[in-house]
């Protein structure tokens, strides 16, 4: 019976699809996509495809999409304009606090917003080991006396600050050092309810355009937070090199289909253009 009514849904969008007009380019692309995902097709990418349109989904978006043996906190810090030195300063000596004191917590980046939110710094933590160093690394920064002295100084230069829990898309590249120095871009998107697995099914694919010059960094998707968050994080060497880079992908055959059918599944998108700050692993 699910295959029945996959072939309706499939006659209803070819119907669809022969109507003239640009609107129905998409749809047929949808067709195109979906023929191709035949029963027969073991790929990853063609069983989150069919998981997705035959049956329910028994597995967590999570165990899908990421591999959980890490889990990482992305941090937002709106700092008042005339603190940010003394704030950086602070936050150098805090992150050498977390590496004296055993917290299991490892900055993987750190920068403060050059083009988009101005005087925000934003920082990424990985915890390897998952939840369990997550707690472990909680408990101390809450109890520990020092760290609650450095929250009492670093919340007086604050305007705002928020985070969240995200994990890592197992199909990106594990994030590792750079030659300096570049400049990064931090992409976020906010999805629509129940698309994140399609999301995933199209980068999977199309991560592979965006890889000419190890420009693709890290791309993770939110657990705990405002949830169908994505962040992309892309570096480069300056904003020219950006330039030429994403036209570059453009003239690849495939990459123009996985923007058509992921722009769809996005409620909001930014950019926002970073700058390492001085105890950045990523410069």
């Amino acid at each position: 019976m699910a295959g029945i009514g996959f072939l309706a849904k499939k006659s209803c969008l070819a119907f669809c699809a022969s109507q003239a007009g640009p609107a129905n380019l998409l749809l047929s692309r949808l067709i195109s996509s979906s023929s191709s995902l035949q029963a027969g097709d073991d790929s990853w990418m063609s069983k989150l495809f069919v998981r997705r349109i035959d049956t329910p989904v028994k597995e967590s978006q999570s165990k899908l999409l990421s591999e959980l043996d890490s889990v990482y906190e992305l941090q937002f810090h709106s700092v008042k304009p005339e603190c940010m030195e003394g704030y950086l300063n602070g936050f150098g000596t805090f992150v050498e606090m977390m590496k004296r004191k055993d917290t299991g917590a490892e900055l993987a980046g750190s920068w403060t917003v050059e083009i988009g939110d101005q005087d925000e710094a934003i920082h990424l933590w990985k915890y390897k080991g998952g939840y369990p160093q997550f707690n472990h690394a909680t408990v101390i920064y809450r109890t520990d006396k020092d760290f609650i002295n450095f929250r009492i100084d670093r919340n007086k230069m604050l305007r705002s600050r928020r985070n969240q829990v995200l994990l890592r898309f197992s199909f990106w590249p594990l994030i590792r050092s750079r030659e300096p120095r570049n400049i990064y871009e931090l992409r976020s998107y906010t999805l629509k309810p129940g698309t994140m697995i399609e999301w995933g099914n199209h980068w999977a694919n199309g991560i592979k355009y965006r890889q000419s010059n190890e420009e693709a960094i890290g791309g993770f998707f939110s657990h705990i937070g405002e949830l169908y968050s994505v962040y992309h994080l892309w570096g480069y060497k300056d904003l020219q090199t950006r330039k030429l880079t994403r036209e570059t992908a453009w003239s690849k055959p495939g990459w123009d289909d996985v923007v058509a059918y992921t722009v769809p599944l996005i409620r909001h998108m930014s950019s926002r253009i970073l700058v390492p700050t001085p105890f950045s692993p990523l410069q």
